[in-house]
């Protein structure tokens, strides 16, 4: 084994002004992509937003590649799943360290008084829907690789950046995708970040798990004037709710978890109730006319239920399951299917992890503190990267704060950003730098 002459003693201060001296173009990057408006569902404009990030890292002697992923939960002709994937191989053999950001964001809303779409900056905050959640830690992922590419020219190994489709709506037409095709193997990939907004001097281990089910409930159709005739599912389901609020609930705020999940409410277990539907379908729109009188036949809910580490997941459906058949025992003409949606375990990174350490070190050069390690409340695609790639050496860093996602008037600060960037810049130093062994 060869050792690599040591760093010049600026590179650092270097490194950092070099960031700074991004500032205009860090801000407009960032109203570049969120002025693509790629509202999931249904997926808009995704293929627009990658041959943009494509243009933009290519220029940069990153090899790109659009992927599409075919076949996958969303894809369409009308609405096709495109990621893209750029490689930027350095001076010599070393790791690979991958940025993820997926590019989807989350409908609009009520409540904006900025426009959605538009990037504006006020007060060093850049205000749009996907400005936190979270374009703007894309954003400051490839001002980081730039200026460290620029600064460091002779880097070993390969630096990654991905834009990926759908993770608001699970990623399986994203990161799940190309990790079944081999991106997140750990022997093309060594070190991940995922630049999600969970503040700035924190670093996110992972995440709780999530169990995603319908149940319905069954009824008889008969005239509303004479219900005594029929038999009414959504009273059926008005029992299933009850017993959620009077058994279940109570029983989940029990569980509580080691788990450093923030915010704190989140360290029990939890469950919402993500729609119900029952009866008559809603009408078309434009429609004028009244329902019909007819007893419900059928009636829907749809659950979301995150759950902890120490919990197993066939046990998490099983409380549901004895619930239900509780009522199917003891409630006359009550009948009921369940149909799992998608199940993803928790999953939490080990503090000692090479790219924990490596994250760390660089917070505290930047901001001078030790980071918050954290557990985020919801998933998001190192679920994929972890259960699918195999990869353990993940986590999610990047600016904004978590409790703006999906909230109207969404923003994220300036010089977040850039603190951001300096720390993954410092990140690709401490991993990728000449002066790693060979």
């Amino acid at each position: 084994m060869t050792i690599a002459p040591s760093l010049p003693a600026d590179v650092k201060p270097r490194l950092t002004a070099e960031i700074n001296a991004r500032r205009d173009d860090l801000i407009a990057l960032t109203q570049d992509l969120i002025r693509i408006p790629t509202v999931n569902p249904p997926g808009n404009n995704y293929r627009e937003i990658c041959e943009y990030l494509a243009g933009r890292l290519s220029k940069g002697g990153y090899a790109v590649e659009l992927i599409r992923a075919e076949g996958k939960p969303g894809d369409s002709d009308k609405y096709p799943r495109w990621n893209v994937v750029a490689r930027r191989e350095g001076a010599g053999p070393g790791d690979t360290v991958h940025f993820n950001s997926h590019h989807d964001v989350v409908e609009v809303g009520r409540g904006w008084t900025f426009d959605p779409f538009g990037g504006e900056l006020k007060d060093g905050r850049i205000y749009g829907r996907g400005t936190c959640d979270m374009k703007g830690g894309l954003a400051a992922s490839i001002i980081a690789a730039e200026a460290f590419a620029d600064v460091v020219p002779d880097y070993r190994g390969a630096i990654e950046i991905s834009g990926t489709a759908d993770e608001e709506t699970g990623g399986f037409g994203g990161v799940a995708y190309l990790a079944e095709q081999g991106y997140f193997s750990p022997e093309r990939v060594q070190h991940v970040i995922i630049p999600e907004p969970l503040n700035k001097d924190r670093i996110c281990l992972g995440h709780r798990g999530v169990w995603w089910a319908e149940i319905e409930t069954f009824g008889r159709i008969a005239h509303g004037s004479m219900p005594f005739l029929g038999d009414s599912a959504i009273r059926h389901m008005a029992a299933v709710l009850r017993q959620f609020e009077d058994v279940l609930y109570p029983a989940l705020s029990q569980k509580r978890t080691e788990m450093p999940v923030v915010p704190p409410g989140a360290r029990q277990s939890t469950m919402n109730i993500n729609s119900i539907h029952g009866g008559q379908a809603e009408p078309e729109g434009g429609f004028t006319g009244f329902p019909a009188p007819v007893v419900a036949h059928s009636a829907r809910i749809v659950i979301d239920r995150r759950y902890l580490i120490e919990e197993s997941p066939v046990a998490v459906r099983q409380e549901v399951i004895d619930l239900l058949e509780k009522l199917k025992a003891e409630r006359l003409g009550f009948s009921y299917e369940i149909r799992d949606l998608w199940t993803i375990s928790p999953t939490m990174t080990e503090k000692d992890a090479p790219v924990v350490r490596s994250v760390a070190k660089a917070i505290g050069e930047v901001i001078g503190v030790s980071p918050e390690y954290v557990v985020s409340p919801g998933t998001y695609d190192q679920k994929h990267i972890d259960r699918i790639g195999r990869l353990k050496n993940c986590i999610a860093y990047g600016p904004g704060i978590l409790d703006l996602a999906h909230q109207p008037d969404e923003w994220v600060g300036v010089d977040d950003m850039l603190d951001s960037a300096k720390v993954m810049a410092l990140t690709l130093l401490d991993l990728l730098g000449p002066d790693r062994a060979a």
